[in-house]
């Protein structure tokens, strides 16, 4: 398989929220895209990722590339940008499911919607089927054939493994996140994570990125959440360009992600 292919997987692998930034940081952000500089500001990742209650359920969404930039091309570039292209304006669609975990005695920091952030031990919460989201997502951009499994550490769910055919390996381990409350339906999620390409006869690939997510509840609406994504792409410093970069993003991509609930179960 082509590292165009795989590097398909790092555009919106993983929806996330738990832990807070200060206000309107991450609206600042968003707001001067495509022109970042730098990686954003995390807290270092810990436990699992808490959604508002409003995420919980089985939901079809549709993801659609809508703007894709390549910052310090044309002297560095990313395996696979170029490839993205036929993403462009292209719908696709896939499963995902959130579901309440009993999660006692586990300190989680910071709950959905509050201003400030605190440790806090809840009974039970929202938070994604990571196995289930993650191969569906998979499928959707590589096919069935292609993709074989996704599993999560028993030990901890932030690091995921996909499988892939050929014996190949995509091994995703998330590093940091923050989130923002902008209204009452409404937030703002950062997470950063690290990714290794692994397969037989392939020298392995490391990067880091950047998933940067506005998320909005419209309750009374068809498509029940919108969102805009925002992925970055940065080299790891095993790269050889890797200081030529700096913490500078070597692609950049938007998506427009809508909701939709499951409603044949």
């Amino acid at each position: 398989m082509k590292k165009t292919r795989l590097l398909s997987l790092t555009l919106i692998l993983f929806l996330f929220w738990i832990g807070e930034a200060n206000a309107g940081q991450l609206s600042d952000r968003i707001a001067t895209f495509p022109k970042w500089d730098n990686k954003p500001t995390v807290q270092v990742a810990s436990g699992d990722l808490v959604y508002p209650e409003w995420m919980a359920g089985t939901w079809i969404v549709k993801s659609t590339l809508v703007d894709l930039v390549a910052p310090l091309a044309p002297e560095i570039t990313t395996p696979g940008f170029e490839g993205n292209r036929r993403y462009l304006n292209q719908p696709v669609q896939f499963q995902v499911k959130f579901i309440k975990q009993n999660l006692l005695g586990q300190p989680l920091i910071g709950q959905p919607l509050k201003l400030i952030p605190q440790a806090v031990k809840v009974k039970s919460a929202v938070v994604a089927d990571r196995a289930f989201n993650g191969l569906s997502l998979a499928r959707a951009y590589l096919g069935d054939r292609t993709v074989k499994a996704v599993k999560v550490d028993p030990d901890s769910p932030n690091r995921q493994i996909t499988l892939l055919q050929g014996d190949r390996q995509l091994i995703s381990v998330v590093t940091g996140r923050t989130t923002e409350a902008t209204a009452e339906n409404g937030y703002v999620t950062t997470e950063v994570f690290g990714q290794q390409f692994r397969g037989n006869r392939v020298r392995p690939y490391f990067n880091q990125v950047e998933s940067t997510t506005a998320y909005h509840y419209v309750p009374n609406s068809a498509v029940k959440i919108v969102a805009d994504q925002f992925t970055a792409v940065y080299l790891s410093a095993q790269d050889p360009d890797y200081f030529k970069a700096g913490d500078r993003p070597i692609a950049l991509y938007r998506y427009r992600l809508e909701f939709s609930p499951q409603t044949d179960l």
